[in-house]
């Protein structure tokens, strides 16, 4: 026990001698006020890094590159979405009118579209549909997950947009290409 005090004491005694070597008095004419200058005082001193050299900021190539987002967002574009996150790679519709065939029923349907990856493969999409039945009022409800032939039809329906819009881009790309060549040999004459 007594060595165990012992090291205690040690080690608020070094910790508090290390307190005042870490935290120094700083004051706002000593730092400068733009950004940019006191990172570049900070790496100077040792005291930060910094990845890359871009000045405008980072490229991202969010929804508008990739095929199965916008081919997701142009085949749901009949309802409105409630969850929409591309980082998160997941798409949720907000509920709406599923016609229910029975009478003081009411049956709406959320659709769940989860990106596995940003290949436009068949095994690069999960759809799921839930189901909301309510008998009379809104409180008298049942939500469960279903299988449907309408999952597949979704699918199909991204995967077919997605790849047409690729296939378009592959085109005019190779046609930027072609010109950018020509005015190139063109220069060189």
């Amino acid at each position: 026990m007594k060595n165990f005090t012992f090291l205690l004491i040690i080690i608020i005694f070094s910790l508090n001698s290390c307190s005042k070597n870490i935290f120094k008095r700083s004051d706002i004419k000593d730092n400068p006020v733009n950004v940019n200058e006191r990172v570049k005082r900070n790496i100077e001193e040792g005291r930060g890094i910094r990845f890359g050299k871009n000045k405008n900021g980072g490229t991202f190539d969010f929804a508008s590159s990739n095929e199965l987002w916008r081919a997701s967002i142009d085949i749901l574009d009949f309802v409105p979405f409630s969850n929409a996150s591309y980082s998160g790679g997941i798409l949720i519709t907000d509920w709406f009118d599923g016609n229910s065939k029975i009478k003081n029923e009411k049956r709406d349907l959320k659709i769940t579209v989860r990106f596995l990856s940003n290949e436009v493969r068949a095994d690069a999409l999960d759809i799921s549909i839930h189901e909301r039945k309510c008998k009379n009022t809104i409180i008298d409800c049942k939500v469960k997950k279903i299988k449907s032939k309408l999952e597949s039809e979704i699918k199909f329906a991204i995967l077919q947009k997605a790849a047409l819009m690729k296939n378009t881009k592959n085109k005019s790309n190779a046609k930027e290409y072609r010109k950018k060549k020509r005015t190139t040999i063109e220069k060189k004459k």
